[in-house]
């Protein structure tokens, strides 16, 4: 009755439902007019939110509508009251797009925040201040370096500096909200800003590295530009809540770092025991055009969902310059907003005016309330622009002349935030200019510091839970050889655990025998095959308390059904996971997890998760060892190189099935040749070994070792259930890894004197050498096995050589064409030692290998031979 009495006696609910349509086109299309960038003003109309699109006219602007009160307006409110309320909300200077949030209670939390103007909260005067000064902080120090180091490149965040007190407001709110740890990754553009403005490290420190006057220790390796270096520490909220940050070290390919962050964020909640995923947030800042063009961001996203790699949500900023180096928005993406990937997702974004700084951090806040409410993703595009070139040394009006007039003629945020402050009375000129004056002063101080004792912050590496552990150099990986092996009786118990199904469980009929086959196979001590022995390695592993995380597209099963870590029930779909159960309650956990069909983001994110839990041997297993290379940037930039130039360790496995049996070009070379070229100090191993119990004490001494290092490993797939690549239990209870393997025949020194040839090789072909010798019955001819080819095992080897005194011709065998393989590598190490050795194999090809099984089969039979008879 008291909304007839508002409304009059009758209600006309044609009318009624126009207005309905009226308020859902402004909630889903209100941005279209909303005041979002910085150089150019808001559109004045558009055909989707004009009244006639609704059958409402002018005249219709006094008439009440009952509508009204769905946005929180008294039910007699005026269409025009109505409409100029919707403005407000909906096309000023955020604008929103949550219809792709299909979760409802979220969706209606947002409307309900937004509506009714909660997002933008009154703020004192000290609030404002606080604001002002972070904002020029930000300024402050991109315009000192400009004047002190001119033209140096620093890739300024200057025409964004809003993101500075943002990303306090981030810690502010989530500090309240139980956030105990925050890691960013971010590239090169506003990243030295954040590490001083955000992080606190000193200026002089920075300038320091500027100046280049600092001690460089060569056994840290090459370094990195100051740009790309990460940086962690602890911060206090006003409320005196302790936030640790940390930065992740990123290379200048943009992006890329995003599911290394994730994967450095899951370590840390698991390891903490945080089950809601609320206690570490991952943010990870963008650039509009990396944001649109790099399908790693697709990737990453995508992993929010899955089970073996949520995160709880991350919050995404886009630091939307509104060009891509001197790439125009229209060439860079086929979508409205650089954010429009977030539409795969159920996910909100939010749009924010740069230089409305209020505004952002209001925005922000929201982001972050959102996060930890709904643990979901949430995406801010802060709309701004780039008020240099993309360097300082770049021009940036050759390319956008129009676009960087307007910029020169443009106040900086903290101008425009100045006179705002100045005009409500808040903070006069003249306090504006003292704050200037002071922190400029501040930066001089700390520049003179810089230049006078060359301060420079020491290596953030070997804290926390990586203390105890050392560097690890190529001495120390062929000279330091951990205990690996395992007493019989403990391998038995493994085996009895890992093969032996709860009573009731129906496994698929072939897999009966499968564990019946594998147990049997220990307890006689002899017939232990590749994946009998891995699982040894794993169960001995998580038994003496340490964790293990294996990821790949099949990782569960195995792409050659070698593995079956988990195993389903026929009947009822239930999976079980047996390395779990050897010793509840006493042992390390595994996580292994069906991968999505990616190589860069998943392999980027088990190399985050290594940097995080030196304890738990991560692995990643490649379908075929040839799609290693869809991730190629993660291997170059990070795991390769990621000691040398940042001072971070990791003990990542990759596993990379290899070897040629006729199953074409992209199935049988994982590019052995691309990991050699790429080993340099000590960065890695890389194997290819010939036996089971060779995998089992690498594993081990994957975590035995007291340095980490990645281990690259050629992994076979024939040999999987090859008769030959079997290891007795004595392999697996006494001794270690053995670089190189000799001749077993070479234990008879009569036979090993008179041995005329000496064929060296790694992996397979060791096998197709092997049955050649014996239908040949020739006694002539030794063969060598290569287990670890780098770093190269020139010790082991020289003893190996003086096993064969007559030995004349030396010859390395493989199957890889000869401009690829390990051949090339393997010249450079012989002539170090002056060992003359010929060479057996395909010969050049741009491709790794035959598309016909006949080619194949005849290519193989050439080399066994060649390598045989010169």
């Amino acid at each position: 009755s008291a909304v007839a009495q508002a409304v009059g006696p009758v209600i006309d609910w044609d009318m009624e439902m126009k207005a309905v349509r009226l308020i859902q086109a402004y909630r889903e299309f209100g941005r279209v007019l909303s005041d979002l960038d910085p150089l150019h003003p808001a559109p004045k109309s558009h055909p989707q939110l004009e009244l006639q699109a609704f059958g409402l006219s002018n005249a219709d602007l006094v008439r009440p509508f009952l509508a009204a009160s769905l946005i929180g307006l008294p039910a007699k409110s005026t269409l025009d009251q109505l409409v100029s309320k919707l403005r407000s909300i909906y096309c000023g200077t955020i604008a929103f797009e949550l219809e792709e949030v299909s979760n409802a209670p979220a969706r209606e939390w947002l409307r309900s925040r937004i509506e009714q103007q909660a997002l933008r909260k009154p703020l004192s005067t000290e609030e404002k201040k606080q604001i002002f000064q972070r904002l020029l902080d930000s300024e402050s120090l991109e315009r000192f370096l400009g004047l002190k180091f001119v033209a140096a490149k620093r890739f300024s965040i200057e025409g964004s500096e809003a993101l500075i007190p943002a990303l306090d407001e981030v810690i502010e709110v989530g500090a309240e909200l139980g956030l105990k740890e925050i890691s960013i990754g971010m590239a090169h553009r506003g990243r030295l800003n954040v590490l001083v403005n955000t992080f606190g490290k000193k200026p002089e420190y920075l300038f320091t590295e500027f100046e280049g006057n600092y001690k460089i220790d060569p056994s840290e390796g090459e370094g990195d530009v100051k740009y790309h270096k990460g940086y962690s520490r602890d911060v206090l909220s006003r409320s005196g809540k302790s936030v640790h940050l940390s930065l992740a070290n990123n290379p200048s390919h943009l992006e890329f770092v995003n599911p290394v962050v994730t994967g450095i964020v899951r370590a840390k909640q698991e390891l903490i025991g945080d089950k809601d995923r609320t206690q570490v947030l991952p943010i990870l800042i963008h650039g509009d055009a990396a944001m649109a063009g790099q399908g790693v961001v697709y990737e990453t996203m995508n992993f929010a969902g899955l089970e073996g790699y949520a995160t709880g949500g991350t919050l995404h900023i886009a630091i939307n310059n509104q060009v891509g180096f001197t790439t125009d928005p229209k060439d860079s993406r086929t979508t409205q907003y650089c954010t429009d990937v977030a539409k795969m997702m159920d996910a909100p974004v939010f749009h924010v005016n740069g230089d409305d700084a209020e505004a952002v951090v209001a925005v922000f806040a929201l982001a972050m309330e959102y996060r930890q409410r709904f643990h979901a993703d949430v995406f801010i595009d802060l709309v701004s622009y780039r008020k240099h070139g993309h360097n300082e040394g770049d021009e940036p009006s050759f390319t956008q002349p129009l676009l960087y007039k307007t910029i020169k003629a443009h106040a900086s945020p903290r101008e425009v935030y100045g006179k705002r402050l100045a005009a409500s009375g808040v903070m006069t000129e003249a306090e504006q200019t003292a704050a200037v004056d002071a922190v400029m002063a501040r930066l001089n101080s700390a520049l003179e510091i810089a230049r006078k004792d060359a301060p420079h912050p020491h290596a953030q590496t070997l804290e926390g839970r990586w203390k105890g552990l050392r560097r690890g150099t190529e001495k120390d990986i062929l000279e330091s050889q951990p205990r690996t092996s395992v007493d019989a009786a403990t391998l038995k118990f493994i085996s009895e655990k890992l093969n032996t199904l709860p009573a009731g469980f129906k496994p698929h009929s072939k897999l009966a025998r499968f564990f019946e086959t594998r147990l049997k196979a220990v307890v006689d001590g002899k017939g232990i095959d590749w994946g009998n022995g891995e699982s040894l390695a794993h169960g001995s592993l998580l038994l003496e308390g340490n964790g293990i995380r294996i990821s790949g597209q099949d990782a569960e099963r195995g792409t050659f059904t070698h593995r079956h870590a988990c195993v389903s029930d026929f009947e009822t779909g239930q999976k079980i996971c047996l390395l779990n159960s050897i010793k509840p309650g006493s042992q390390g956990r595994l996580q292994i997890h069906n991968s999505h069909l990616s190589e860069t983001g998943v392999l980027g994110f088990e190399y985050g998760y290594s940097l995080t839990d030196p304890s738990c041997l991560t692995m990643w297993e490649a379908q075929f060892g040839d799609f290693a290379n869809g991730a190629q940037v993660i291997i170059d930039q990070f795991i390769a190189a990621g000691e040398s130039k940042w001072s971070r360790m990791s003990g990542l496995v990759m596993l990379l099935p290899h070897g040629y049996e006729g199953q074409g070009p992209e199935h049988s070379s994982a590019r052995l040749e691309r990991f050699l070229q790429l080993s340099g100090r000590g960065n890695w191993t890389v194997c290819n070994f010939t036996t089971p119990a060779q995998l089992f004490h690498a594993l081990r001494r994957q975590v035995k070792w007291d340095f980490r290092k990645p281990l690259i490993v050629m992994t076979p797939k024939s040999l999987l259930r090859h008769p030959m690549a079997i290891s007795s239990i004595e392999e697996f209870t006494s001794g270690g890894f053995n670089e190189v393997l000799n001749d077993p025949q070479a234990g008879d020194a009569g036979w090993a004197k008179q041995v005329e040839r000496v064929i060296l090789c790694s992996g397979k072909v060791y096998y197709d050498l092997l049955a050649d010798r014996q239908n040949q019955k020739r006694s002539d001819t030794a063969l060598v096995r290569i287990e670890q080819l780098y770093p190269w095992p020139a010790a082991s080897l020289e003893a190996i050589k003086k096993t064969y005194p007559a030995a004349k011709d030396w010859v390395w065998c493989q199957e890889e064409p000869n401009n690829m393989g390990a051949w090339w590598y393997v010249t450079q190490q012989a002539f170090a030692q002056s060992q003359k050795i010929r060479y057996a194999g395909r010969p050049w090809s741009c491709s790794p290998a035959a598309g016909s099984p006949k080619t194949h089969e005849a290519e193989q039979k050439a080399l066994i031979s060649q390598a045989f008879k010169g």
